[in-house]
């Protein structure tokens, strides 16, 4: 969303996040490089442009070859420091994109957060005697420095046609997407041109070194809920009641409705911690749905909601995967770049 009216003010976020960048770029603020590899999956913007997905299928790629870690700020939990996810792990403590990924993977992989990158990747390295570490999240935090970055940019909101906040949603210039390995643009339909892709990366105007690559959301066959799945086929017998905690559920609302037009939706902020007010309004529009009736969520959501006693029983999760064009050219960088160092 643009907001021309606030533009002047932009002038001066630009201002600041120019100068911040200008001394890091300078070496006058500190960055801190480390000997392991670590692959950064960022963006320039706020709100959601797919990064959850992107480290999700990083870890799980890099898991089958090397002994992987992936760290995050672990936003939303209700504590502070640094902690590795575990069976005794909860999303008040982790937050729920860490949880997301434990409830999946399990301990196919290290998954830690710390709001402190450096000392966070420090710690998780060495006592995880790591071989690669995924950040989550750190573009615009250069007091560590990543040896590969992935931009992740929503192909419905791309960082080229936006403005600095707070006149649009970027945390910073367009500029930063010079320090990108790798700029995914995200979220592309399923039908996707190749003129559509030459205009893409015409606006992008990548350097000799930055490879452009275009990826999708895949949606699970099933639905998933305790001990329990349903084909997404038969969500058509049911009366649905949509809950979403996400930045953007208009990808998920669209392919929902290929399936089902009896759908209720309750959108919460991203990452809402969920309130005994909020699973009193979820409960009672449940009771006022068909007799044929399902609670369906996100997986980041679910690890939420679950918790509730009410919900546990009836609600259910669509898992989703990224698919990548040119998967096996993305791959080979990715192998390439951690062999090498």
């Amino acid at each position: 969303m643009k907001r021309w009216y606030l533009y002047p003010f932009s002038l001066g976020y630009h201002l600041v996040t120019g100068i911040r960048n200008t001394m890091y770029d300078l070496g006058v603020f500190r960055t801190t490089k480390f000997n392991t590899p670590i692959i950064n999956v960022g963006n320039l913007s706020v709100g959601g442009s797919g990064k959850s997905p992107m480290v999700m299928y990083l870890a799980q790629y890099l898991s089958k070859h090397y002994r992987t870690g992936v760290l995050s700020r672990g936003y939303g939990r209700l504590t502070k420091g640094y902690e590795v996810t575990n069976y005794e792990s909860n999303y008040k403590v982790v937050g729920d994109e860490a949880m997301q990924l434990f409830e999946r993977f399990k301990n196919r992989f290290v998954i830690a957060v710390s709001e402190e990158r450096v000392p966070g990747a420090k710690k998780v390295i060495e006592d995880m005697d790591l071989d690669v570490l995924v950040l989550d999240d750190a573009m615009q935090h250069r007091a560590i420095k990543a040896g590969f970055n992935i931009l992740m940019t929503d192909f419905n909101d791309p960082y080229f046609k936006d403005h600095l906040l707070p006149a649009g949603d970027l945390r910073e210039s367009r500029h930063g997407s010079k320090r990108a390995d790798i700029i995914m643009v995200s979220k592309c339909p399923d039908e996707l041109t190749e003129e559509t892709k030459r205009y893409y990366i015409s606006r992008i105007r990548p350097s000799y070194n930055q490879k452009v690559f275009f990826s999708s959301i895949g949606y699970d066959e099933n639905v998933y809920g305790r001990d329990k799945m349903l084909p997404d086929n038969n969500l058509n017998y049911y009366d649905i009641l949509l809950i979403t905690g996400i930045a953007n559920p208009k990808p998920l609302l669209e392919h929902l409705a290929k399936f089902s037009q009896r759908v209720k939706h309750l959108k919460f902020r991203d990452h809402h911690n969920f309130t005994d007010d909020d699973i009193k309004k979820i409960t009672e529009e449940y009771k006022k749905l068909g007799e044929y009736k399902l609670i369906l969520t996100t997986e980041k959501d679910y690890v939420r909601l679950k918790t509730f006693d009410y919900l546990r029983e009836i609600v259910y999760y669509w898992p989703i995967n990224v698919i990548i064009d040119k998967k096996e050219e993305f791959n080979q960088i990715i192998l390439d770049y951690v062999r090498k160092n």
